[in-house]
Order: structure tokens, then C-alpha cells, then sequence
């Protein structure tokens, strides 16, 4: 297929591709921050108002629930990213599909509920040994099947490329449900167990005003009626993922319970504050991932793969470049950033920065695992998950016992590294794509020299204004650092473009407020 070429030299389908990316990435970053500081906000008032034993008991009871939450859909959120964008055009197919993707829910997110429930007194028994424990595991598991569904909510909006549906339900209403349910709980006297209520109570509400906007906004209305027809082939593929999804719990989450097993409720509470950090360094890798699954299987079905491996090669470059700024801040100020939420959450520093390590390698390879699943490589990428979940766990284990803390960032950060070493190569070697040129080398350059700055601000002066002098030269010497260098083509594109289209909206709105006041008055 011959692609027509614009004046700047880049053919128009990939155009079209980047921009996409780009916008559902400018828009998925700005949820993914509001999300971030809503959950920031969340895990500091349940730090300060519970105390540090049991807040460590919620940390405890809410990983685990996180933890569920990969398992509950069965694959079927990935499955509609495939779908719904090859079946455009043909609503009965989509509504059985995301008919599926519901039904699945509901099933196995009851089956999880009911093991929460029934393994609450083992569990506690076997871990932090708290009264509170069981009961506030019982209501998480009911949680379990609400975020479930707002999932699917989120997945179907996602799947018709609204950047905006799926930042709503996913990355801004469910964490203010959480923030204002733990803030009203303990406003009204309650503990943990009240707050656990509070997050259930607000989720279901989600669950019901979310169903009619996302059938009136995307035009799919589920459907159960004939659904045998399209059930293989929908679980051929969510199948797979749902196994990977298991076999990630124990590659990347495993630290979460062996903290819980093998050290104290106060390090679980540590160890989630550092979490709730390094998602911070994840958001380039999740916002440039919104759009691209659908764009990528479009592109795929068209077999316009040289297209899809320029989208690969642009799209990565700008996660590395969005990236590399803020492990820089988390690695010259994380522990001034953790001493904020309380002096002993402090020993988490070395397990952030360790843990920042995969985060790097996981965010330069880009999209590896959602460009396999996208290019009909499930069953490759279920089988890697597996046999590195069971090396990720024999090596936690091992690092914990040796480093404590440390030890579960190390081994979740070495899982992270070689699971997306191993898929780059896969990809490679299945369909030729490859990211990596000499232009990757730039934003690791004018990282390396924003880290100096950084570094010498802070072993200079003291206080907040050391701080925040630290992070206006370090953001002056990066930018200046990239420019000087060379800015991409492609990278300019996305910038200037997407930059000059915000303008004209910002300029259009202002304009039509003033005219709506002038006719007013």
C-alpha cells in the first residue's frame, strides 16, 4: 500500500498514527497526574489519620486487592482493544463482544470475591495478624467486581479511540471515588474497615451512572444473543492474556506479598508508598500506550508494517524522552519526597531507586507487550510471563531475605528488565520490528546532565528553595540540552502540531465566551 508523503518527508498514515498516539497521549497524561495525585492524596490521609500499624494493615489488604484487579476482567479489556476496531462497522459483532467482556467479568470476579472472602482468616493468620485484616478484606473483594466493570466501561471507550472516556472513568473518577471515601470515613470517626465500606459504596454508584454514558457515547449496546458464535475467538485471545496477566501478578506484584509474608506491617506501608512514587515514572509508557493498541491492530490488519515500525521507533523515542526528566527528580529527591509523607517512610529511598531502574528499561522498549498481543502473539507472550513469574518469585524471595526492603524492588526491577528485554527481541524476530537508533542516545545525554545539575543544586543549598531551584535549572538544562542536540523530526511534529491545535481551541473557546458575554450584556 503507497502512502502519500507530506512537504516535511513523512508519509500521511504514519502522520495520522503519530498524531493519535500523541493526542490520546497528552490527554491519557494529564488523568494519569490528576490520578496520581488523587491516590497521593489518598495514601497520605490514610497514612496520617490510621497510623502507621494500620495503615500498614490497609496497604496490605489493598495490594492484594490491586493485585486481583489484573485478574478479574480474563483478558477481555486487551480483547476489546483487538476487536472493536476490526469489527468497526458491524455493531452486532461489537455488542457481542463487549457482551462478553462484561459477562466475563461478572463470572470471574464473583469466583474472586468468594476465594477473598472464604481465605480472609488464613490469610491474616499468615501475615499481619491484625483483627481488623478480615473484615476489611471481605469488602475489598466486593470491590473486586465493581472495578471490574468500570473497567469494561473504560476498555470499550478506549477500544473507539476516546482518549478522554477511558481517562474519565479510569484515571480520574475511580481514584476521587477512593480519596473521597477515605476521607469521609475517617471524617466520620470510622477506621479501616469503614473506609474499605466507603470505597464500595462509591464504586457501585460509578458502576450504574457509567453503563448508559458508555453505550450512548460509543453506540454499542451489549448483547448476550448469539454470542456462541464469537465466544472462541474472543477467549482464543483473552484466554492467554488472562494467563499472562496471572503470571505478571507473580512477576511484578510478588514483592507486594512476600512483603507482607516476610517483613512487618509498617514495611508493607513503606513499601506502598513507593509504589504509589514509581507509578509517577510509568506515566509516559501508559499515556503513549492509550491509542496505540487500536492504531497498532489497524495497521497491522492493513499490513502496513514499515508504518507500524516508524510509529514503534517515534512513539518510544518520545516515552524515553518524557521519562527520563522524571526519574532524574525521583532519583535527586526521593527522599525528601517520601520524608513528606511521614520521617520513617524514608527507608523506602533505596528501594525506589532501585525499582526505578526497570522502570527505565521497561519504558525504552516501549510498547512490547501490547504490539504482541496486537499482532496475534498471545500464546509467545503468556509463556514468557510464566516462566519469568516463576524465576521473579524464587529470586524475590531470595533478594528479601538477603536485602529486606530493597529486595523486592530489586527483584520486581530485574523481572521488569528482562521481560521486556525478551519481547523487543520476540517482536524482532516474529515481524521484523525494531525501535532502537542512535537518536535514543539524546534524551539519555541531556538526562545524565540534568541529574549533574540537580545533584550539585541539592549538595549546595538546603530547604524547599533548594528544591525548587533544583527543578527549574534541572527542566531548563534538559530542554536546553535536547535542542542542542537535534530535535527528531517526528518528535517535532507531534509537539508542534498537537501544540498548534490546543491553541486554536484554547483560542476558539476564549472567543466564544467573549462573544456569548457581549451578547449578554
Amino acid at each position: 500500500m503507497v502512502s502519500e508523503t507530506s512537504d516535511d518527508g513523512i508519509p500521511e498514515d504514519e502522520r495520522e498514527a503519530l498524531l493519535t498516539i500523541g493526542h490520546g497521549a497528552v490527554v491519557t497524561s494529564g488523568g494519569q497526574s490528576l490520578q496520581q495525585v488523587l491516590k497521593a492524596a489518598t495514601e497520605y490521609a490514610l497514612a496520617q489519620g490510621l497510623g502507621p500499624v494500620v495503615y500498614g494493615v490497609y496497604a496490605f489488604a489493598w495490594r492484594i486487592t490491586q493485585l486481583l484487579f489484573r485478574l478479574v476482567n480474563f483478558g477481555s479489556v486487551q480483547t476489546l482493544q483487538r476487536y472493536l476496531s476490526a469489527y468497526s462497522g458491524d455493531s452486532d459483532r461489537q455488542g457481542r463482544v463487549v457482551g462478553l467482556a462484561y459477562l466475563t467479568t461478572l463470572v470471574v470476579g464473583l469466583g474472586l470475591a468468594g476465594g477473598m472472602i472464604f481465605g480472609s482468616e488464613w490469610l491474616n493468620s499468615a501475615t499481619v495478624s491484625h483483627p481488623d485484616f478480615p473484615p476489611t478484606i471481605r469488602l475489598f473483594a466486593a470491590l473486586i467486581v465493581l472495578v471490574g466493570l468500570v473497567r469494561v466501561h473504560a476498555g470499550v471507550l478506549r477500544a473507539v479511540r476516546s482518549a478522554q472516556g477511558e481517562v474519565l472513568f479510569n484515571r480520574v473518577l475511580r481514584p476521587a471515588v477512593t480519596l473521597a471515601g477515605a476521607v469521609g470515613a475517617m471524617a466520620l470517626g470510622y477506621s479501616v474497615v469503614g473506609v474499605a465500606g466507603s470505597f464500595v459504596v462509591g464504586m457501585a454508584g460509578l458502576v450504574l451512572v457509567g453503563f448508559p454514558i458508555v453505550v450512548s457515547t460509543t453506540g454499542i449496546r451489549p448483547r448476550l444473543g448469539g454470542v456462541r458464535s464469537e465466544a472462541r475467538r474472543f477467549y482464543n485471545h483473552s484466554g492467554p492474556i488472562a494467563l499472562s496477566s496471572l503470571g505478571k501478578v507473580f512477576q511484578n506484584r510478588v514483592d507486594v506479598m512476600l512483603v507482607g509474608f516476610l517483613l512487618t506491617a509498617s514495611a508493607a506501608g513503606v513499601y506502598n508508598v513507593v509504589l504509589v512514587l514509581v507509578a509517577l515514572a510509568w506515566i509516559p509508557l501508559l499515556s503513549f500506550n492509550m491509542l496505540l493498541p487500536p492504531v497498532a491492530s489497524g495497521l497491522y490488519a492493513d499490513d502496513e508494517m514499515e508504518t507500524l515500525n516508524a510509529v514503534y521507533t517515534a512513539v518510544t523515542r518520545l516515552i524515553v524522552t518524557c521519562v527520563v526528566p522524571i526519574l532524574a527528580v525521583l532519583v535527586v529527591y526521593g527522599r525528601t519526597i517520601l520524608s513528606a509523607f511521614g520521617p520513617n517512610f524514608t527507608a523506602g529511598y533505596v528501594p525506589l531507586v532501585v525499582y526505578l531502574g526497570g522502570v527505565l528499561v521497561g519504558s525504552a522498549v516501549g510498547a512490547t507487550g501490547w504490539l504482541l498481543m496486537m499482532t496475534d502473539h498471545q500464546y509467545a507472550r503468556m509463556a514468557l510471563d510464566w516462566l519469568l513469574a516463576v524465576l521473579n518469585t524464587l529470586l524475590t524471595f531470595a533478594f528479601i531475605r538477603a536485602f529486606g526492603l530493597p529486595g523486592a524492588a530489586l527483584g520486581t526491577a530485574v523481572a521488569i528488565a528482562v521481560q521486556n528485554s525478551i519481547q523487543v527481541v520476540l517482536l524482532r524476530h516474529f515481524e521484523g520490528l525494531w525501535p532502537f537508533d542512535a537518536t535514543f542516545l539524546k534524551p539519555l545525554g541531556a538526562g545524565t546532565a540534568t541529574i549533574g545539575v540537580m545533584v550539585l543544586v541539592r549538595e549546595t543549598l538546603t530547604g524547599v528553595d533548594a528544591v525548587a531551584v533544583g527543578l527549574a535549572l534541572g527542566a531548563v538544562t534538559y530542554v536546553g540540552t535536547l535542542v542542542s542536540l537535534g530535535v527528531n523530526d517526528r518528535d517535532r511534529l507531534v509537539v508542534t502540531t498537537l501544540a498548534a491545535r490546543y491553541r486554536r481551541g484554547i483560542t476558539a473557546t476564549i472567543d466564544e465566551r467573549r462573544s456569548e458575554r457581549s451578547r449578554d450584556g
